[in-house]
C-alpha cells in the first residue's frame, strides 16, 4: 500500500485538536475519508485546516502538538486504501 504524506502549508504552530477540550481528529488506525478534518496550522491566530483529499488508514501524526512548524514541512500520514 502506498503512504501520503501531508505537508503544512505555511509555517506556524501545529494543533492536533480542534481546541483543547476536544479529541485529537484522527488517532493511529483510524478510518480516514475523503474531506476529514486532520489538523490545524495557525499562523497570527488565522486557522489553516488540513483537509484529507484522499481515503485510508491513519499511520500518525509526524509533528507533537503545539510544535512550531514550516512550509513543506510533513505532519502526518494516511496509508491509502487501493
Amino acid at each position: 500500500m502506498a503512504i501520503k504524506e501531508f505537508m503544512s502549508p505555511v509555517p506556524g504552530i501545529f494543533y492536533t485538536q480542534p481546541s483543547p477540550d476536544e479529541p485529537v481528529y484522527k488517532q493511529v488506525g483510524d478510518v480516514v475519508s475523503e474531506g476529514d478534518s486532520l489538523c490545524l496550522v495557525e499562523v497570527m491566530k488565522s486557522f489553516h485546516t488540513i483537509v484529507s483529499d484522499t481515503s485510508g488508514t491513519f499511520k500518525g501524526y509526524l509533528v507533537e502538538n503545539e510544535d512550531e512548524v514550516s512550509p513543506g514541512q510533513v505532519l502526518l500520514e494516511i496509508e491509502i486504501s487501493e
